[in-house]
């Protein structure tokens, strides 16, 4: 009996062995005809944490300057975004008034929802250049006006 099975083992294995001198039908080729240029590039502070919308996703990219002394005005979204910062620096304030500072080359994720609302700002002297892919709920504007947060008060 003993001898059955290892007497099985090895032809299993061999044939495992086999497989590995089989050519295969799915090999990869070369592609041709096709050109790509990269847009704008940045790395995270840490793992991005995607989550998409319940149902169908608005996929959409878009350019974003803001001019030196500009700002977004305080806003949220229906749904996640990622952003590159393409050149100069991004300052954002966000709802509990914790300021980030996202410099040139850097990416970073917004949450959606009402509790996120955040305000964006060039207080740099060269434009800031965003590279933003939503990802909204299908239909959703892309940013929702929100009211200021007092900074002020709340350091209070």
């Amino acid at each position: 009996m003993r001898q059955g099975r290892l007497a099985k083992s090895l032809v299993v294995g061999g044939c495992v062995a086999a497989l590995g001198f089989v050519p295969s039908a799915a090999v990869a080729t070369p592609g041709s005809g096709v050109s790509g240029t990269v847009l704008a590039q940045g790395t995270s502070a840490g793992k991005l944490k995607v989550k998409t919308p319940n149902g169908r996703t608005d996929v959409t990219f878009r350019t974003i300057t803001v001019e030196p002394g500009g700002s977004t005005g305080w806003h949220t979204h229906g749904g996640q975004l990622i952003a590159v910062v393409k050149s100069g620096t991004l300052t954002r304030t966000l709802d509990d008034c914790s300021v980030e500072v996202t410099p040139e080359g850097s990416s970073f994720i917004e949450p959606s929802g009402t509790g996120h609302r955040h305000i964006g700002r060039n207080l740099g002297t060269e434009p800031v250049v965003l590279w933003v892919t939503y990802l909204l709920p299908e239909g959703s504007a892309l940013s929702d006006d929100a009211d200021a947060v007092d900074c002020g008060a709340k350091k209070r």
